[in-house]
């Protein structure tokens, strides 16, 4: 069984900084795209960022130059450094993950979710 677990929200003061992390464990063979997106209160969940196996990064336009996604494959963690927030980062955050059990069984993963909260 695979498992998406993230820490690091919290609450921090608008112009502060976090950084995420999600582990993933289980049963894994590999795991290709990771990422991590977001729902604010009444809105719909959005993408944040996104990396590949090979590290290429892509962001919303929102959060580029101030978040930075990174991950370590050996330790299967992707990370997500948070600068510069601001109280329109306030969402909850979901770790995400294209993982492969076996050479050709895949499935899309999601972890449970991890408050940030950026107060004025």
């Amino acid at each position: 069984q695979v498992q998406l677990v993230e820490s690091g929200g919290g609450l921090v003061q608008a112009g502060g900084s976090l950084r995420l992390s999600c582990a993933a464990s289980g049963s894994i063979f590999r795991i290709n795209n990771m990422g991590w997106y977001r729902r604010a209160p009444g809105k719909q969940r959005e993408l944040v960022a996104t990396i590949t196996i090979g590290g290429r990064t892509n962001y919303a336009d929102s959060v580029k130059g101030r978040f930075t996604i990174s991950r370590d494959n050996a330790k299967k963690m992707v990370y997500l450094q948070m600068n510069s927030l601001k109280p329109e980062d306030t969402a909850v955050y979901y770790c995400n993950a294209e993982i492969f059990t076996g050479v050709i069984a895949s499935g899309n993963y999601w972890g449970q979710g991890t408050q940030v909260t950026v107060s004025s």
